[in-house]
């Protein structure tokens, strides 16, 4: 029996290779958040994630069932290795270099992490509207957390520096947080006109102010 021209110009059904369940979810979320550097969030689609990972969409349905469950992992996972690098980049002895030095180092060092992986910070400091009510709690919770060290990194500031005695620990660390979130989202909003040697710059000299000392010329 001779084949038939239609059967043979057929396309092929794209099949992907078996992989551990832990490496395909990685392989997805690396997909997806290639996706989303191309396109942003909101053009994240589960036929986009397929094409980009180089599998069929059953594959990519067998690990997550709808778009809103593949963009809760995705954002679960840029924020864990957000909240990791900002804690690392926090110091945990403010002595060697006193407390303005050492604050304007740790939003130096922030503003490199930002701009070194502008996608995942974009999707950190800049909530999507369509981020799932559970990632927006565990965001509240793991803020807390940073916040947290930040009290500590205060007090001790406090305890160092004289001229900050009058501060009050809580808000000093509120403040210190939020200006560096601030100093983060103009980063990726508008890399060109906020560069990070301005942005750093910037950072000195407002930790110097605070500290009593002056801008350093």
């Amino acid at each position: 029996m001779s084949t038939s021209p239609q059967s043979t110009d057929r396309p092929r059904r794209r099949y992907a290779p078996r992989l551990p369940p832990e490496q395909r979810r990685a392989q997805l979320l690396d997909a997806a958040f290639e996706v989303t550097r191309r396109s942003g969030l909101h053009e994240l689609s589960m036929e986009a994630v397929a094409d980009a990972a180089g599998v069929g969409k059953p594959v990519l349905y067998t690990v997550f069932r709808t778009r809103a469950e593949l963009v809760a992992a995705l954002l679960q996972r840029e924020h864990e290795r957000a909240v990791a690098q900002v804690l690392t980049a926090m110091p945990t002895d403010l002595r060697p270099l006193g407390p303005a030095a050492a604050y304007a180092g740790t939003v130096t060092a922030f503003v490199r992490v930002v701009l070194e992986n502008p996608t995942r910070w974009r999707l950190i400091l800049t909530t999507p509207d369509d981020a799932p009510g559970e990632y927006r709690d565990h965001l509240r919770k793991a803020r807390g957390a940073v916040l947290a060290r930040a009290e500590e990194l205060a007090h001790a500031g406090i305890a160092l520096e004289p001229g900050l005695a009058g501060l009050d620990p809580v808000l000093l660390a509120h403040t210190m947080l939020s200006f560096a979130e601030m100093l983060g989202r103009l980063a990726v909003a508008d890399p060109e006109r906020y560069t990070r040697e301005r942005l750093e710059a910037y950072a000195a000299a407002l930790a110097a102010t605070i500290g009593g000392r002056g801008p350093q010329a």
